[in-house]
């Protein structure tokens, strides 16, 4: 006889988010205490280097040190830190790790349409549900500050956001259990931020990554030469790279891997991207289809584990980091890249997608005026839709509840962080890591 797992029903499951009120209340999640600090931010920093490119942790720690924001960017391991030793409401979903206002962006679905959706997953994982909300919160001040708002205007963001994602979670707590599944977020491309990443998504296509990236070479074209951000990979190394596709390919869809099969490899490339990821191995791989009209570019980009593994260790799964990603990135997303997969090389993990198939972010000047307020407002809304599709959204809504004392608690912790995150900041220029002392 086949025993079934105990199916609570939706008074149960909102009666058990109402209980967590009781081990973290909802006023309480506004605060934060550098005290509580076990490691000193910059060894954080400095640990999670270990692995990396030797050559690139330079460029890297540059980066950060060039502002607030890039610091922020770079540090997800302090924020780690610090949200863990934080009192958590136990309350579990798949987290995208890295809630920020620049992890969301405009992609090609399968079906070729647009999407606006969460987009990078490096450090996804399933964990307590706030977590995404505070790092979107302090980003969300950190941006603000950057784009020239004043805290109350950024904390005002900051309630709006956190108000949409209430507000969401309630709508998915009444909705048939399927439709929260493919619910589709359609009104996001009223912000004006979001617009322009539309935009420029239209224009990120294959023929324009190939006249960006490459450069003639005889009957065909060639990754370009442009150190340190990008570099032409060959001999052993390339053959290493394309070998590794094997695997990918195997574990594609039927489909997917039909089409694959119609280009083949004619050059291979290492590219420096983003700032949390500087130092990571990633490599480029162009392909030919019907001519060099018809190109195609897969990004082999290396996870290690998710900076959030020393503290959720029974959410740190035995296999592969880039299965990791690409589950977790499928768990939050309604649409993802048709040729997600992963591979493994020289002992390392990694992750394998399209580079710049109709991809398009924004940019922190875009967040100017009103268009800080209206982003908020998407960042919540999408949020919302990734943890009611990976959790359980009557359990969240009854620990939410119907009031605003959750949003304005975050309002404060962003900007609380905010104000560490730029102290933590002047410490890494001081430091001299970044090749410069202040």
């Amino acid at each position: 006889m086949v025993r079934l797992m105990h199916w609570a029903s939706p008074e149960e499951r909102k009666s058990l988010g109402q209980a967590r009120r009781k081990q973290v209340g909802r006023q309480a999640h506004g605060t934060f205490t550098p005290k509580a600090r076990k490691t000193a931010p910059l060894a954080l920093v400095e640990r999670s280097m270990r692995g990396r490119v030797p050559a690139l942790v330079k460029l890297k720690y540059a980066l950060m040190a060039e502002s607030p924001f890039g610091y922020f960017r770079g540090a997800t391991a302090v924020m780690a830190a610090d949200l863990a030793a934080l009192p958590n409401t136990g309350i579990v979903a798949q987290i995208c790790g890295d809630a920020h206002v620049r992890n969301l962006g405009a992609y090609a679905g399968p079906d070729g349409r647009l999407v606006f959706d969460i987009n990078d997953f490096d450090e996804t994982i399933r964990g307590p549900f706030e977590w995404d909300l505070k790092r979107m919160a302090a980003s969300l001040v950190v941006a603000g500050r950057a784009a020239g708002h004043k805290d109350a205007t950024a904390q005002d963001a900051v309630v709006k956001c956190m108000e949409r994602y209430c507000a969401q979670m309630r709508l998915f707590a009444q909705m048939p259990t399927v439709e929260v599944a493919r619910f589709q977020v359609h009104r996001v491309a009223a912000a004006a931020p979001v617009h322009d990443a539309l935009r420029k998504a239209e224009r990120a296509t294959p023929p324009h990554t190939l006249a960006q990236l490459t450069e003639p070479a005889g009957a065909s074209r060639r990754f370009k030469e442009q150190k340190p951000m990008l570099t032409r990979v060959t001999g052993r190394q390339a053959a290493a790279v394309l070998a590794a596709l094997g695997p990918y390919q195997e574990m594609l869809e039927p489909e997917r891997r039909h089409l694959l099969s119609l280009y083949r490899p004619v050059d291979v490339g290492f590219k420096v991207v983003g700032t949390g990821s500087v130092g990571l191995r990633d490599y480029c791989i162009y392909f030919e289809g019907n001519g060099a009209a018809d190109p195609l570019f897969l990004q082999m980009k290396e996870e290690p584990a998710p900076a959030y593994a020393p503290y959720l260790p029974e959410a740190q799964p035995a296999h592969h980091n880039g299965q990791r990603v690409v589950e977790g990135q499928r768990a939050m997303q309604v649409q993802s890249d048709p040729f997600l997969g992963w591979t493994r090389m020289g002992g390392r993990d990694y992750l394998v997608r399209q580079l710049n198939d109709h991809k398009g972010s924004i940019e922190m000047t875009e967040l100017s005026g009103s268009g800080l307020e209206a982003y908020a407002e998407v960042c919540g809304e999408l949020l919302a839709r990734g943890h009611a599709r990976s959790g359980d959204p009557l359990m969240l809504t009854g620990y939410l509840g119907a009031g605003d004392g959750f949003a304005e608690a975050l309002a404060k912790f962003g900007a609380v962080y905010a104000d560490q995150t730029e102290k933590d900041w002047r410490e890494l220029r001081k430091s001299g890591k970044a090749g410069t002392r202040e």
